[in-house]
């Protein structure tokens, strides 16, 4: 009987000691921490000093050489010359493969018809607002039409003329998709627009004038 007493007083006291040790009046603080080790870290800070560098420093530079996640060198620069050699090197993985027009589309109108427009003559929004005045490329000149696909993905990725290089905004998967995008529907569009007959007009001269009176 004692002894059942004993334990029934100390579960009571632990519990007690429980609730009144977990309970924190100041809200700004969490209360107790049984396991610190999960809360406080052990490692070094990125900004910190550390013993384990020569320089003393705990971030350090990527060894040379190495490239972010996703992200393949790109060795050509912003030349005629480079532009043409990547036209002859670069293949489009993507060449005929209508899977990807969907995604092509989404990711051209995030980066290009706002100067490109809707289907790709060069009038986007910037343009037709006047914000912009010097006309942008028109993706479906014969120019672009007869050019590689690597010379396209080339121009996004360095860049050409007045337009900026877009490589740091556009992963090289999704500059392709752009690229096919351009080819399958931008140029299937024209095409389609090109072969609607255009009203004919009548041209007015002297003597058409004079029929009239």
């Amino acid at each position: 009987m004692r002894y059942s007493n004993l334990i029934k007083t100390l579960g009571l006291s632990f519990v007690l000691l429980t609730t009144i040790t977990s309970c924190d009046k100041d809200r700004n603080k969490p209360g107790y921490s049984y396991f610190p080790d999960m809360e406080q870290s052990q490692a070094y800070e990125t900004y910190t000093e550390s013993p384990v560098w020569a320089n003393g420093r705990t971030n350090q530079a990527p060894p040379e050489g190495t490239v972010p996640r996703e992200m393949i060198p790109f060795d050509f620069e912003k030349t005629d010359v480079n532009r043409k050699w990547a036209g002859q090197e670069l293949a489009n993985p993507y060449m005929g493969d209508a899977s990807v027009k969907e995604e092509g589309k989404r990711l051209y109108d995030i980066y290009c018809l706002h100067c490109h427009g809707e289907i790709g003559d060069g009038k986007g929004h910037l343009y037709t607002s006047q914000k912009y005045l010097y006309l942008p490329a028109d993706l479906n000149s014969e120019k672009i039409r007869t050019n590689p696909d690597g010379e396209i993905f080339h121009v996004i990725t360095a860049g050409y003329g007045v337009m900026g290089a877009h490589g740091a905004q556009i992963l090289p998967d999704e500059r392709w998709k752009i690229v096919s995008y351009i080819r399958q529907e931008l140029h299937s569009k024209a095409d389609s627009i090109a072969a609607i007959p255009q009203p004919v007009t009548e041209e007015v001269t002297p003597e058409t004038e004079k029929d009239k009176i």
